[in-house]
């Protein structure tokens, strides 16, 4: 059974990309926002934002952050994590600069985003795993994904409730 999952990526570069992973079948969870509910939900402020943010992670296991060139250090993604990490959920990152978007362009590898994080003396990045698919061409990273995103979210939980 597909574990419902909260998906946080940088919206207009990785959505196509991280849209990719989610109709792989393997997950549960928020569903595809179109750029016209994001914009509704934007114009609403930073509370707006928060609340759609706080009711589509609730009751999910496990946050997947779909790293893309640009993702790192951006205010929504930072939220996320923090809010993912604080309410004890699964936290796992996966590089999909290598995806190909709508146009059939890749992306540069971005940063990993829980560098940006401390839990007491260690950074974030230290305990929360972050995966870069070991391909550059974009069908072979979508098949190392799919191959492995069930037990990457598995191991994330475990990691989690370790922690």
């Amino acid at each position: 059974m597909a574990r419902k999952v909260f998906t946080s990526f940088h919206y207009v570069p990785d959505n196509w990309r991280a849209n990719q992973v989610r109709n792989m079948g393997k997950i549960e969870g928020n569903s595809v926002v179109s750029s016209n509910k994001w914009e509704e939900v934007t114009n609403g402020g930073n509370s707006a934002i928060e609340k759609w943010i706080d009711d589509n992670m609730y009751g999910k296991s496990c946050v997947v952050v779909f790293v893309g060139e640009n993702t790192a250090g951006r205010k929504w993604i930072k939220h996320e994590i923090k809010k993912a990490w604080e309410d004890g959920k699964g936290l796992v990152g996966i590089h999909v600069h290598n995806l190909k978007d709508s146009d059939g362009n890749q992306a540069e590898k971005g940063r990993n985003p829980f560098e940006d994080f401390n839990v007491g003396d260690k950074k974030l990045s230290s305990i929360v795993k972050c995966y870069n698919p070991p391909y550059s061409t974009s069908k072979y990273v979508y098949e190392h994904i799919e191959e492995n995103l069930e037990d990457w979210i598995e191991e994330a939980i475990k990691i989690r409730n370790n922690n």
